[in-house]
C-alpha cells in the first residue's frame, strides 16, 4: 500500500551541480517540444493552456541555460 511522504523517484543527494544543471536543461527542453507537438493537436482553451505551459517550459530553458553559461562559459568566435 502507498505510505503518505513515500517517493518513488529521488535525485542521487552527491551529483555535481553541473550534471543537474545540464539534467534539468534537458527536461525542461523536452517538455517544450512535446508541449509544441501536443499544442498542434489541440484547439480553443486547451490548446492555449498547453502554449501558456509551453512558454513557461521556454523561460524554464532560457534560466538554466544562462545558469550554464554562468558556470561554464563558452568561447564565442
Amino acid at each position: 500500500m502507498f505510505e503518505a511522504g513515500s517517493n518513488l523517484f529521488t535525485v542521487a543527494p552527491n551529483l555535481p551541480t553541473e550534471a543537474l544543471v545540464l539534467n534539468s536543461y534537458e527536461t525542461f527542453s523536452s517538455v517544450r517540444t512535446l508541449l509544441l507537438k501536443l499544442s498542434n493537436d489541440l484547439t480553443g482553451e486547451h490548446r492555449d493552456v498547453a502554449l501558456a505551459i509551453h512558454q513557461l517550459s521556454e523561460l524554464g530553458v532560457m534560466l538554466v541555460g544562462q545558469m550554464m553559461d554562468h558556470e561554464t562559459p563558452v568561447a564565442r568566435a
